[in-house]
């Protein structure tokens, strides 16, 4: 069985930047054992899996050890997939998922993903993560699905230096880390998810779900320009509106291939 994949660089116009995803096309999904091999040979932060769905595609995602309910930047190189190689007369696609219908739209050379809030509750303070992370956390807040580190200042987050082992012992196996921009952007932040196996995630739509309705009323104002601090790096232009957070990015092409399956 030969199965196409391409493999992309989200939330960047440049190679070598952002976060890289890689898409495989199915007629159908295969048992889960074997889409949770082909992501940890991939070896990448996500491997998202499509079939088509009439008009529409179903979409799962798999890191290199779990499959997640929600990921943005391989929704993004998902979309660009659709939209750019195998739909390129369409102008919008959407995807089906664990987190319910996501529409994905062409913006010139963009992409807008309508995606769910995750809203964030204030948590007790945790001293095992806060010597994890190895700086002040000024608030701790968590959601169903990570927590949310709010530190004093832009220079903390972009100088951290994680233990991963010592963030999965402190009761945390994934943590957004976050502060106020000083400069072009509003809001920085870095994601840490050791307990899914990704020490760190270069840029990461989905932590934006829960940053826009934390940062948005503090801020006054629903658009915020995000940059993720890591290594590689990646902009983010993010819209809240109700319950729904609208991020536009870019993705550019690196490869594309076949899997070759016995």
């Amino acid at each position: 069985m030969r199965l196409p994949i391409y493999q992309l660089d989200a939330f960047t116009d440049t190679l070598f930047a952002g976060n890289p995803a890689a898409v495989v096309l199915l007629p159908e999904f295969p048992d889960d054992a074997l889409m949770q091999s082909i992501a940890q040979e991939n070896n990448l932060a996500e491997t998202a899996f499509l079939v088509p769905q009439g008009q529409d595609f179903r979409l799962r995602w798999f890191t290199p050890t779990v499959e997640v309910p929600l990921c943005g930047h391989a929704t993004l190189a998902s979309a660009a997939v659709v939209l750019q190689h195998v739909r390129p007369q369409d102008s919008q696609v959407v995807f089906h998922t664990l987190s319910g219908a996501l529409t994905v739209r062409r913006d010139q050379d963009s992409y807008v993903m309508d995606l769910p809030v995750r809203p964030v509750r204030r948590v007790d303070d945790n001293p095992l993560l806060e010597q994890a992370l190895g700086t002040k956390i000024t608030q701790l807040w968590r959601n169903d699905f990570t927590h949310l580190a709010v530190l004093e200042t832009e220079e903390q987050v972009r100088q951290l230096r994680v233990d991963a082992a010592a963030m999965l012992a402190s009761g945390c196996d994934g943590c957004i880390v976050t502060a106020p921009g000083s400069g072009q952007f509003d809001i920085v932040s870095r994601f840490f998810a050791p307990g899914h196996g990704i020490e760190e995630d270069p840029v990461t739509g989905s932590a934006h779900c829960a940053l826009l309705p934390y940062w948005a009323p503090i801020l006054g104002k629903t658009h915020l320009l995000a940059y993720q601090a890591s290594a590689r790096g990646g902009v983010l232009d993010c819209t809240l509106t109700g319950d729904r957070v609208f991020l536009k990015g870019q993705a550019v092409l690196y490869m594309e291939g076949h899997i070759q399956i016995a």
